[in-house]
């Protein structure tokens, strides 16, 4: 199930430090609605005329990923994806596999699941990640 647009932030999250540099990181993954690689953000970044280094695409990332404004997770290859992050709430994603785009969607039973298997075996739950993955209607209908 989607998450509720009401409940989406009316400003991007930037964190402490509000820079060109990462408004424009920010812009790029408001515009591009799928995980994408800081490679594929830093040259976006050089097509839109933004002068960023790769090092700074990096940072910026790493610190809009500890103020929660982008969900990250690794695709099949280990590399490391970003997309911007639409909720405060804790979400999961529904990726597609063919094209990447994704969707915010609610954990439902995965939540019970994941404190009943921490239990189980003497843990206190801290976190979990649950990513779905799939094609999306645009793409199945191509084939």
């Amino acid at each position: 199930m989607p998450t509720n647009p009401a409940t989406r932030p009316k400003q991007p999250k930037l964190g402490v430090r509000n820079t060109r540099q990462r408004e424009a990181v920010v812009k790029v993954l408001q515009d591009v609605d799928k995980f994408i690689s800081a490679k594929f953000i830093h040259d976006e970044l050089g097509a839109r005329g933004e002068k960023v280094g790769r090092t700074t695409v990096y940072r910026t990332l790493q610190s809009l990923n500890e103020v929660g404004a982008v969900d990250v997770l690794h695709n099949a290859e280990g590399e490391t994806l970003y997309r911007h992050c639409l909720t405060d709430a804790h979400h999961h994603h529904l990726v597609c596999t063919v094209c990447g785009r994704s969707e915010e969607i609610e954990g439902g039973p995965v939540e019970k699941w994941a404190q009943v298997v921490a239990q189980r075996y003497g843990y206190e739950l801290v976190g979990h990640d649950a990513e779905v993955y799939g094609v999306c209607r645009a793409c199945h209908a191509k084939d």
